[in-house]
């Protein structure tokens, strides 16, 4: 079918600020239904693909998640060049799960999500997005709470991926973005291991989420580095943050990442390689700005208010 010939059966359309909003037309629906914990649906979006929505926030689509998940996973990888035991926080398409093993080294990763009827629609809608990554022998799904999963967990990690949904006020995330909810990763970890946590957007209107996530990690971790990516179906650049407690190369040579991946990694990236990682470390001068900056952090008594909305509707 051409461009021309879609016909939206309904919108859902997200405020990304007070005056403007971004609107997807939903061509097809393969599941929608209240879970314990969210709204949940499965769509088909017509030029983007198949895409995960929960509480009518876009999560990520076939057509564009590479932009997302490849800059998630692999700069923490490169950084610990081996990484043998990988924690996933969320997750529930699988995609995340599928990018780390894309590393040879890998010999165990554990996805934790707190929403098994997210992961189970996820298993069975999206299969373009986790690729069969849940059947790998080396996967193991946890389905409880984050935050209990590493209160009760005593493993070692090589590299933690915090990639949940938005800190939704009353939603299931909303904890999750604190700074003793990142003392609890750092405990977590090995003591040279790596965070990583997608950290909202930013666009120049909406910073303010971002910057004091990055502050809140540099209360925790010696060494913190912002990075993002432009996905267009956010219709904004998204971020990331990076913490460690050993230093983070912001100056990558990109011949020897391009070997590194070429000799450790299955490849089939379609984002990233030693150049894009070389433009990833060295971000926008506003960004860099603003984050010097920032002064307060989020905590369980102050976490943040992720401000945008989803409607569904005609």
């Amino acid at each position: 079918m051409s461009d021309s010939q879609l016909s939206p059966k309904y919108w859902i359309r997200e405020e990304l600020s007070p005056c403007d909003e971004y609107g997807h037309g939903i061509t097809k629906e393969f599941i929608s239904k209240q879970t314990p914990f969210q709204k949940m649906s499965i769509v088909e979006t017509g030029v983007y693909g198949k895409a995960l929505v929960l509480d009518d926030l876009w999560q990520s689509c076939t057509g564009d998640e590479f932009l997302y998940h490849e800059p998630l996973v692999h700069p923490a990888c490169i950084h610990q060049q081996e990484p043998k035991k990988v924690l996933i926080l969320g997750g529930g398409e699988g995609a995340t799960l599928r990018e780390v093993f894309k590393w040879h080294s890998v010999e165990k990763a554990v996805m934790v999500d707190i929403d098994r009827e997210v992961v189970d629609a996820c298993k069975e809608f999206l299969p373009e997005m986790h690729q069969g990554a849940f059947d790998d022998p080396r996967a193991e799904v946890k389905i409880t709470d984050a935050l209990h999963y590493l209160d009760e967990e005593e493993s070692a990690w090589d590299i933690i991926i915090s990639d949940l949904s938005d800190p939704i006020e009353e939603g299931p995330s909303f904890a999750l973005f604190t700074k003793e909810y990142y003392e609890l990763c750092q405990k977590a970890l090995k003591p040279e291991g790596t965070l990583v946590v997608q950290a909202g957007p930013v666009a120049p209107v909406g910073l303010k989420l971002h910057v004091r996530l990055v502050n809140t990690l540099k209360a925790v971790f010696p060494h913190v580095v912002s990075y993002s990516s432009f996905v267009p179906t956010y219709a904004q650049p998204w971020s990331f943050a990076m913490a460690s407690a050993k230093p983070i190369d912001r100056r990558p040579e990109p011949e020897a990442i391009d070997a590194m991946l070429k000799e450790s990694t299955t490849g089939e990236f379609r984002m990233l390689d030693g150049m894009a990682l070389l433009g990833l470390m060295n971000g926008p001068k506003h960004i860099r700005e603003a984050i010097e900056q920032e002064t307060e952090i989020y905590t369980k008594a102050a976490p943040p208010k992720y401000m945008n909305q989803g409607v569904a509707g005609g």
